[in-house]
């Protein structure tokens, strides 16, 4: 998820990536150092200050470890495949793209969390079953390099349309949708943008404007967009890259010395809204710490901790938000969103359509 985008810089500031090495499909921690100890199993972008995981721990009794397991497809792939003897208790990091696979597969357990009645409906995307409980949300947008359309007197792209326009060619890198979560966000926004059938011209016409397509966004955002830090010392040439709305919050607080405004900016009508979820797994040896713990994700503690470890939004009604996100990075105002049962009925061909399209 978008968590990725700066955790690399924050493991650096002393928050916790809490990671314990496992070997996939063995027994999980929790059944060998009793009930106590409770396993979240998560992306490799999970990230929390230690004060806020210290405080869960005392007031709850249990400890917490975490089982990384790559980017946010193929820990909800590896979950799925171990869910008869599953690596831990609590699973944290599928989003609205990829829900219906775990649920459909039978990943998680219901449990209504303590506290749900303070999470925004909007969010609530099984709020009749229960399996899965929201954490964050964020938008995944083009961002552009300010300095650039400065300094060649050009209007930045607003919306999807833009993008396709003479004046913007060969200035776009985007994520492919087969491998990256940006990138099949970006997909779906054009879809739910341009609908079922539209969305292939859509995407003939950015093929034919320039659009450079790279497998992930670490490589898009820090090599190819000549607007971040990354891509300034790669010398990249893009001025526009598929990231995310709170992109531009991250350049400003990671910059020394700060900048009175941040270097890039977002389109605000290019955005497709993400929500992440966490659940308990089927098959958990700790349900009881399990529970506590998604409780615990749901807190005003956790939520207010959560946008400057991870880049994302709180779901909790009145949880506050850092003065950058407010400044630099708020939320689209209306971005593109389609239910997860419209994505799971079309995603996988999308994407094969998407790949012949755009690849070939």
């Amino acid at each position: 998820m978008h968590t990725k985008t700066f955790v690399a810089v924050a493991a650096g500031l002393g928050l916790v990536t809490l990671s314990a090495c496992g070997s996939g499909g063995g027994t999980t921690d929790s059944s060998s150092t009793g009930s106590r100890t409770v396993t979240l199993v998560s992306h490799d972008s999970w990230a929390a200050s230690k004060s806020v995981i210290a405080a869960f721990e005392k007031e709850s009794g249990y400890t917490v470890k975490v089982l990384k397991d790559g980017d946010a497809g193929q820990a909800v792939n590896k979950a799925i495949l171990t869910k008869d003897n599953p690596q831990g208790d609590v699973f944290f990091g599928v989003d609205n793209t990829l829900l219906s696979r775990a649920l459909d597969n039978g990943l998680f357990q219901p449990y209504e969390a303590k506290g749900l009645g303070q999470v925004q409906p909007a969010y609530q995307l099984d709020k009749d079953k229960h399996r899965v409980t929201p954490i964050d949300y964020g938008d995944i947008c083009v961002n552009y390099d300010k300095k650039y359309f400065a300094d060649h007197k050009l209007t930045p792209p607003a919306t999807f349309d833009d993008l396709v326009k003479p004046q913007y060619k060969n200035l776009l890198v985007t994520e492919n949708a087969a491998t990256s979560s940006p990138g099949l966000g970006f997909l779906l926004g054009s879809a739910a943008k341009y609908g079922d059938d539209g969305w292939q011209d859509y995407w003939k016409k950015l093929k034919a404007n320039g659009v450079k397509v790279v497998d992930g966004w670490e490589q898009a955002y820090n090599q190819e967009f000549s607007g971040s830090a990354g891509g300034k010392k790669a010398k990249g040439d893009r001025p526009l890259v598929v990231s995310y709305a709170s992109s531009p919050p991250a350049e400003v607080i990671y910059a020394d010395p700060r900048p009175k405004t941040a270097p890039t900016g977002v389109a605000d009508g290019t955005c497709f809204r993400q929500t992440e979820f966490a659940g308990l797994l089927s098959n958990a040896k700790n349900t009881k710490g399990g529970k506590a713990f998604i409780d615990f994700l749901i807190s005003k503690r956790f939520q207010e901790d959560m946008p400057l470890n991870m880049f994302v939004y709180p779901v909790v009604k009145g949880a506050a938000v850092p003065a950058e996100f407010t400044q630099y990075g708020p939320p689209a105002k209306n971005p593109e969103n389609m239910t997860p049962g419209k994505i799971a009925a079309n995603r996988d061909q999308w994407v094969r359509t998407w790949t012949s399209l755009v690849l070939k």
